[in-house]
């Protein structure tokens, strides 16, 4: 008990740190510091370990067990309350911040326009729109419909759901508005692919800003449009003199790999090396490895992976850099990538695994693929994707082993099997001539979808390879007979 008498943060750091392993040191030790400290301070010892450990469940927890064990519900104590729900409103499970006003509510306890911001950000990350309606009934009723964090709140929650009619509404009928109500307005915009009324809300707008200019150029880049997004970010920069932050950065990253050109890649690495960006974010960094390999460049990706430092290096800097080698069909390098990052003590997780299955497919190493498959598995406990059964399966056909190809098809779970999977698998057997398993996999293929011409046109193809000419011409008339059409092929030349 002696150590009450130390220094009230520090007391808090211990008493948490030590609750990891026995929880019941720590609620005796909150309760005295509820007792002894003012509660509506924000250097009260609650505010602090909500601060300190924002993302720690056990710590909202804590505090919220405690809050209801001393039935503290005065209007004096909403900081703490608001606080509360804020975590939980932004955490793993928003609903907790619902029914945590609805005890409030059942207690009879009042709230202000913070408690409502919150609540509507709730409703935002649950995408809950029916919830967000009754509060935004409510809080008309209670007199905030002229509050401007409130309605941007509100106006956000409607954006985010796709409620853009409403969401305009909001907007028309805020007394006063700010570049937060205006940004969220084009954000929501954007999202839904509204360009033509994010475009024109952004020209009416009296002063963008960053986050205005930034939610623009992700609207075109999200819509394919990487030259208008480009076009957009050159005139921030340079005509209008507004310096990009972190996220403007990061969203113009897809629209160089789409534009493809060398030139524009290696100019933002320049700038972002003169402006300081490469090391003071990482995600630039890891951003800037794969664009370079998406435009041809795996050299300079190489050379800027080399360049971070060991400890610097994260689990995306080295799934950026394997799949790199994958698109690059640098099959070995992709491996001893892998090796090398184990080697550093980190975990891969479904994307590092998809990456090098692709790599193991296009390189033609397909024991090493199996392996690296029954790892991901077994050892590291990630359930595969389509896109992993995916891989194997092409991976396995390139090589031939179609048996193998297809027992796996067969094996996966029903939630994870789609027509492509035996679309890959079919055109393996085409490639190999093997007609038995053709026939099967075209009957798979049959039972999901009957329409696209071009699964009959790849067994067509199979039997008249084998000199089964009946066949073939019996699977043209079927396609035929079944209207199923095949896109023709076209070339830009």
């Amino acid at each position: 008990m002696h150590r009450l008498r130390e220094p009230r943060k520090r007391n808090l750091h211990y008493c948490f740190a030590y609750s990891k392993s026995s929880t019941q040191i720590l609620l005796p030790l909150l309760s005295h510091y509820f007792t002894s400290t003012n509660m509506h301070s924000q250097q009260h010892p609650f505010h602090l370990l909500l601060k300190n450990y924002p993302t720690n469940r056990r710590a909202v927890q804590q505090v919220h067990s405690q809050l209801i064990v001393t039935a503290l519900h005065h209007h004096r104590y909403m900081l703490l309350w608001n606080t509360l729900i804020q975590h939980y409103s932004l955490g793993v499970f928003p609903q907790e911040a619902l029914q945590l006003y609805n005890y409030r509510q059942y207690i009879h306890s009042s709230f202000d326009s913070f408690t409502y911001s919150f609540l509507f950000k709730t409703c935002s990350n649950l995408q809950q729109p029916c919830i967000g309606f009754q509060l935004h009934s409510l809080t008309m009723k209670l007199g905030f419909q002229t509050h401007v964090y409130v309605q941007t709140s509100l106006l956000n929650m409607y954006a985010v759901c796709g409620f853009l009619c409403e969401a305009k509404q909001v907007f028309v009928e805020m007394p006063g508005r700010n570049s937060v109500t205006w940004n969220a307005l084009i954000t929501g915009y954007t999202k839904w692919a509204k360009l033509n009324l994010a475009q024109s809300l952004f020209n009416e707008m009296p002063n963008p800003n960053v986050v205005s200019w930034t939610a623009l150029i992700d609207g075109y880049t999200r819509t394919n449009r990487p030259s208008e997004a480009m076009a957009l970010f050159h005139k921030m920069l340079v005509m209008e003199g507004i310096k990009p932050n972190e996220i403007t950065i990061l969203t113009i990253f897809p629209a160089v790999s789409k534009i493809g050109s060398p030139e524009l890649c290696q100019s933002i690495h320049t700038y972002i090396e003169k402006n300081g960006f490469n090391a003071s974010d990482i995600r630039i960094t890891n951003s800037l490895i794969d664009s370079y390999a998406k435009i041809g460049c795996i050299k300079s990706a190489l050379l800027v992976f080399e360049e971070i430092s060991i400890s610097r290096r994260n689990l995306v800097s080295w799934t950026s850099i394997i799949s790199g080698f994958a698109m690059h069909g640098m099959a070995k390098e992709a491996v001893e990538s892998f090796q090398m990052m184990e080697n550093q003590s980190l975990t891969p997780n479904q994307v590092t695994f998809l990456s090098l299955l692709n790599a193991c497919s296009h390189g033609g190493l397909v024991d090493e693929g199996l392996m690296f498959f029954t790892k991901m598995v077994n050892e590291c406990g990630i359930s595969p994707g389509i896109k992993h059964y995916g891989c194997l399966i092409d991976m396995l056909g390139r090589a031939g082993r179609l048996e193998e190809a297809e027992k796996t098809a067969l094996k996966i779970p029903f939630e994870n099997a789609n027509v492509v999977i035996w679309r890959t698998l079919l055109g393996a057997c085409s490639f190999h001539n093997n007609v038995e398993i053709s026939e099967r996999v075209m009957t798979k293929i049959l039972e999901m979808e009957r329409r696209y011409g071009g699964d009959y046109v790849l067994l067509s193809n199979v039997f008249t390879g084998a000199g089964r000419f009946a066949d073939a011409e019996r699977v043209r008339r079927l396609m035929d007979d079944r209207n199923a059409s095949k896109v023709p092929g076209n070339c830009l030349l």
